[in-house]
């Protein structure tokens, strides 16, 4: 797949897609509410639909009936072992995710996934995990495949987390549902919250302490709660993409309805309005426990800026596609704390510099910092190497948009894993694409 420079403004008001992470969160604790949650807009992609099926090989009924999911939950410790290994393809959210809600349920079960998947590490969740005294064996004690064995005799955890990461504080707090007592997770570097907030809109019994250098998170759920409906909003992540296009291409405005705004996730905007970029969040209101907007994004000229460490929790996920916008931005862009990109879907930094430096970008690196110095015209003589990343064949799709010869990227299936309207989204607002 190659796209050439766009010639022409884009224009329009657009939705993106559901949010990938309240998508996970929403099939799993609709699961263990008692009755039917119907779950509406929930993003259907790769990522989201293991989760699903997954799901439904432990017991779980899920219908979709028009575009709404119904989701037949009978409490929590109601799944069941499962006949059928879990496959989660190339979901780390939602492999992590089902290994902390079946660690404490009289459940065992298989997990394994695609070739990507199976070379991240499963330690750091696998680890804290532990604390619940549930059975697992992996390869080489740290990768998939493994085996977990849960423990429903589970009591309350205290647990301090090591790593800052979203995935693992949900997986704890999942195996805390089932678990006898108050559980405890304390975090020191603050990751995006949907877990809490979704839990606490749902009535469960979860508790929120925050100071400036530290959160303490307290759950106890001592009975099943009735189920209630769940609306999955817009995923900022993939509205990053429509909103680079639009800062890119000249005379371009556009309006992304329904993203959500969570604190924890707009960590990539607030770097653009850094940067100069023209962006503003109207119509702001709340949704199923999260704060949504509507972002409006219009050709700008961007300046080069440090990107501290402290964003990288909010924007994990949005680097690739900031290391395209600081390639057209004046000056030298420098990106420090970025060493969790080296452990996502491909190693990330790698992968960005190499990618940057094949499109005749400078750009410089090292073990957690990045350094993009502006490029006034792309020249891509090869083709990019994705690593079977979404986010890397994404961002330089968008930087192909500049480049008079265009950007080639040697796969795009995987695009579907989070973003499956990306294509039809960029033609809808006037991308042209062959």
């Amino acid at each position: 797949m190659k796209f050439f420079q766009q010639k022409t403004p884009i224009t329009g008001t657009i939705f993106a897609s559901s949010d990938k992470s309240c998508s996970h969160r929403a099939l799993i604790l609709a699961s263990q509410m008692v009755g039917v949650t119907k779950i509406s807009n929930l993003l259907e992609s790769e990522d989201v639909l293991a989760t699903k099926n997954s799901l439904e090989k432990l017991g779980v009924k899920i219908e979709k009936k028009e575009a709404i999911y119904y989701v037949y939950g009978s409490g929590r410790s109601s799944l069941v072992s499962p006949e059928e290994v879990l496959d989660l393809g190339n979901s780390g959210t939602g492999v992590r995710l089902l290994m902390g809600l079946i660690a404490t349920q009289p459940v065992q079960a298989v997990f394994t996934g695609d070739k990507s998947l199976s070379n991240r590490p499963m330690g750091r969740v696998l680890e804290p995990l532990n604390n619940f005294n549930f059975e697992a064996v992996a390869r080489d004690n740290n990768f998939l495949p493994v085996h977990i064995t849960g423990n429903s005799d589970a009591v309350a955890i205290n647990y301090e987390l090591k790593v800052a990461s979203a995935q693992v504080k949900t997986a704890m707090l999942l195996a805390a549902l089932n678990a006898h007592g108050e559980s405890k997770v304390i975090e020191k570097e603050f990751t995006r919250d949907h877990t809490e907030l979704m839990m606490q809109y749902l009535g469960l019994n979860l508790q929120v302490k925050e100071s400036s250098s530290l959160k303490e998170i307290t759950l106890n759920v001592e009975e099943d709660l009735p189920a209630k409906d769940i609306n999955v909003n817009g995923d900022p992540s993939s509205a990053a993409f429509l909103v680079a296009a639009a800062l890119l291409i000249e005379g371009s405005e556009i309006l992304v309805k329904n993203i959500m705004i969570n604190k924890y996730r707009i960590g990539f905007y607030e770097v653009l309005k850094m940067m100069g970029a023209n962006i503003t969040f109207e119509n702001i209101r709340e949704d199923s426990g999260e704060k949504i907007a509507d972002i409006r994004a219009k050709y700008s000229k961007l300046k080069a800026v440090l990107v501290p460490a402290h964003f990288a929790a909010s924007m994990i996920d949005e680097y690739p596609i900031l290391a395209i916008l600081a390639a057209k931005a004046e000056g030298t862009t420098r990106m420090v704390g970025l060493a969790e990109l080296r452990v996502k879907e491909s190693d990330r930094l790698i992968a960005i510099y190499n990618n940057l430096i094949k499109c005749g970008v400078e750009a410089e690196h090292g073990d957690d910092w990045l350094e993009v110095s502006f490029c006034n015209e792309v020249v891509a003589t090869q083709t990019i190497e994705t690593f079977h990343d979404h986010r890397i064949a994404m961002s330089f799709l968008i930087l192909g948009l500049t480049a008079p010869d265009g950007v080639a990227v040697d796969d795009i299936k995987m695009i579907n894993t989070s973003f499956p309207e990306f294509f039809s989204r960029l033609k809808e607002l006037g991308v042209k694409i062959d």
